[in-house]
């Protein structure tokens, strides 16, 4: 007899949920934990589509659990605190991450890094304590310890929601290796949904910023609208060969396979190549040029909880969002079938609440051209009424 999630835990709830490795999504009917004393319930608003998503929902990574409900960038309300909860109250309003539990125990917790506790308990795709399967944010309400939860500032949009994910993977690395200081040169390896954010920070912290990258049709955008000062077509050779020994750092957003070399040449001596998304496939590491400039080349991972809210602050602070497309939560299929064609500027949002009132950069385009196989399949599974459902009304 099937496993039947809907009765699992004592709280009814509603989400989208891949059962295998098509990845295709469609409604689930779930159910999450009581809010205990420590905990708080929220109803969520918008949840960011992460490129992860994509590897997570197809099991690239050969480490996916089904069934899944995505999401780990999630902006919602509190609508219930437990009796010893002090950070939060009712109508609040929150984020939740990556992650949703650590050990609070090991060397790492101990110092705000629960990003790297080996106990830590993802978002989605993971299990919780009781060892039952973690439901992300592609659903209309979650409970969280508030120990994972952060501050949502009230001046940052709630469609802002990436922050959590790319904004936290590109603030940290740039904080932590030293390449927030002014005046600092620092390259930027591509140009999409964590490219963008680094950009975004690190013009903040009032560093020179270049931006290195295979398509030519983004010189132009990263220039006169992100304000990056300069502009590398890596298959240039010219190009390439004309910037080496000019960059204090790099931060290397691209989860495709690609040469480590040439952006080594571009560092000066005690240069810091972070690469901070992970290719597929174990990349090249050529030895000799670390050893000529004492270069480093690291990785880094999201954020600690800290962390995490020093970033929401300050990003609330210098009005630092990410370029999104709102969409909604009925378009996620189409929407992924986007981003894997990195058909979007930058990231998508799903607006989870479905408000009649559309969100700051719906793409209208997106909505008209939802795809009819999708459609079809909803109907068949009397998962919708009308081609074009405006809310959770018609869902069987």
């Amino acid at each position: 007899m099937a496993k039947s999630y809907e009765n699992e835990h004592p709280i009814k709830a509603f989400g989208w949920a891949t059962r295998d490795t098509s990845g295709v999504l469609s409604p689930f009917n779930f159910s999450r934990i009581v809010t205990g004393e420590k905990d708080v319930q929220f109803k969520a608003m918008y949840c960011g589509i992460c490129h992860s998503d994509l590897h997570q929902l197809k099991n690239e990574w050969g480490n996916s659990k089904y069934p899944m409900v995505p999401g780990h960038e999630v902006v919602g309300v509190v609508t219930e605190v437990g009796s010893k909860v002090e950070k939060f109250k009712v109508g609040d309003k929150l984020g939740v991450g990556c992650m949703v539990g650590s050990c609070r125990k090991c060397e790492n917790c101990s110092v705000d890094l629960e990003n790297y506790c080996p106990r830590q308990i993802p978002t989605y795709n993971g299990n919780s304590l009781d060892g039952t399967l973690t439901f992300g944010g592609y659903s209309a309400m979650m409970v969280s310890d508030e120990h994972v939860v952060v501050r949502w500032p009230e001046n940052l949009s709630m469609d802002a929601a990436p922050l959590l994910c790319a904004g936290i993977t590109t603030y940290s690395p740039l904080k932590y290796f030293g390449l927030d200081k002014p005046g600092k040169h620092i390259g930027v390896v591509g140009l999409g949904g964590l490219g963008h954010m680094a950009v975004k920070f690190a013009k903040a912290f009032g560093t020179k910023v270049t931006i290195i990258s295979t398509s030519t049709n983004k010189k132009q955008e990263a220039i006169e609208r992100l304000g990056t000062d300069s502009f590398l077509i890596s298959r240039d050779p010219e190009q390439m060969n004309a910037a080496m020994n000019t960059l204090d750092g790099i931060i290397d957003t691209v989860s495709a396979v690609h040469p480590i070399l040439p952006l080594l040449m571009l560092m000066k001596s005690h240069g810091k190549l972070v690469m901070v998304d992970a290719p597929e496939k174990p990349v090249e590491l050529p030895v000799f040029p670390l050893l000529m400039g004492r270069k480093l080349v690291a990785g880094s991972c999201i954020g600690g909880m800290k962390e995490t809210q020093e970033m929401l602050d300050f990003a609330a602070k210098h009005n630092i969002t990410p370029d999104v497309d709102a969409v909604p939560m009925y378009y996620v299929n189409t929407a992924l079938e986007s981003l894997l064609k990195s058909d979007v500027k930058y990231r998508f949002v799903l607006d989870v609440d479905a408000s009649h009132k559309p969100p700051r950069g719906t793409n209208k385009k997106l909505i008209l051209i939802q795809s009819s196989k999708y459609i079809e399949l909803y109907k068949a599974n009397s998962w919708i009424i009308d081609d074009i459902p405006s809310s959770h009304k018609g869902i069987k």
